[in-house]
């Protein structure tokens, strides 16, 4: 503590020593000089850093003309800050995680890591060390072959470049819609997506170049192909149990595993019309989805 600092300095110095309350306000004035953030290099297209923007959009109801708010969800590499951005209707899976692919497709390739702030979404338990990646996220992340890394919760400086580009998009790309009307997230999409050109190829101040050409020269060769197939969003249900006839039960219906697996749980997925089952994440049953 502050008072045994002061208490083992007065032992030093007992007939000099300062008072305690002077000791304290210069203690304060040291310890301002000597807070040290450390910079962080991002090699190139190791990460993408997602968030949302705190600032809502908004479109109008065509019928209603009522006002429906909108989120902005953004991402940025690491090495270039090439940025991304669009609206969804809102942050639930389907719409994080087809944001996600999107921005994926914007950047023309993978990056090995994906950085999103621990939105509910995405990340079912936050934790410093082992955090639990959300099971359809995580689905989605092995489909790309990509690895998931939270940031810490209520740590903004772990993800750095994302907040800086929540900023710009808020400033270069929002508040020049400020006084648009958009009736269809598709209309305001186009017209974000327009300003991000713009966005992107303003010239840094410090740095030579753009957003854009460090892109080009950093991250975009770095960047590993995207598989021939989108991934298709799933319904999961975890911790199904094996009834004594040796079916699961999902939505009403039941579906045959081995009857090896009998009193244990396994977990069911659906993407479309296909129904899997798997026990220790191995596939042991596949079915078409009963009508």
């Amino acid at each position: 503590t502050r008072e045994l600092l002061w208490k083992e300095y007065v032992d030093l110095f007992p007939d000099t020593h300062y008072g305690y309350t002077h000791f304290c306000n210069l203690y304060r004035a040291w310890k301002k000089r000597v807070s040290i953030t450390m910079r962080v290099s991002h090699k190139a297209g190791e990460k993408m850093f997602m968030d949302y923007s705190g600032v809502r959009w908004h479109i109008i109801d065509k019928n209603t003309g009522e006002a429906i708010d909108v989120e902005i969800f953004v991402a940025a590499l690491g090495a270039s800050g090439y940025t991304f951005a669009e609206a969804s209707l809102d942050q639930t899976k389907p719409s994080v995680i087809t944001s996600t692919i999107h921005a994926f497709e914007y950047f023309g390739g993978l990056t090995e890591l994906i950085v999103p702030d621990n939105m509910k979404t995405a990340v079912t338990k936050a934790d410093k060390y082992e955090p639990v990646i959300n099971d359809t996220f995580q689905d989605m992340a092995d489909h790309y072959g990509v690895l998931v890394l939270p940031a810490r919760p209520y740590r903004a400086k772990d993800k750095p470049k994302v907040e800086l580009s929540v900023k710009l998009v808020q400033r270069w790309i929002l508040a020049r819609l400020r006084n648009r009307r958009f009736f269809s997230l598709a209309e305001l999409n186009a017209a974000i997506a327009a300003l991000l050109i713009d966005l992107n190829n303003r010239p840094f101040k410090k740095l030579p170049g753009c957003r854009r050409s460090a892109f080009e020269s950093l991250d975009a060769p770095a960047l590993r192909p995207m598989p021939l197939q989108r991934y298709a969003i799933g319904r999961w249900k975890t911790g199904a149990k094996v009834n004594i006839d040796y079916h699961v039960e999902f939505e009403g219906h039941y579906y045959s595993v081995p009857h090896r697996l009998v009193g244990t749980k396994i977990d069911v997925r659906v993407t479309g019309q296909l129904l899997e089952c798997f026990a220790s994440n191995q596939r042991v049953a596949g079915h078409a989805v009963s009508a």
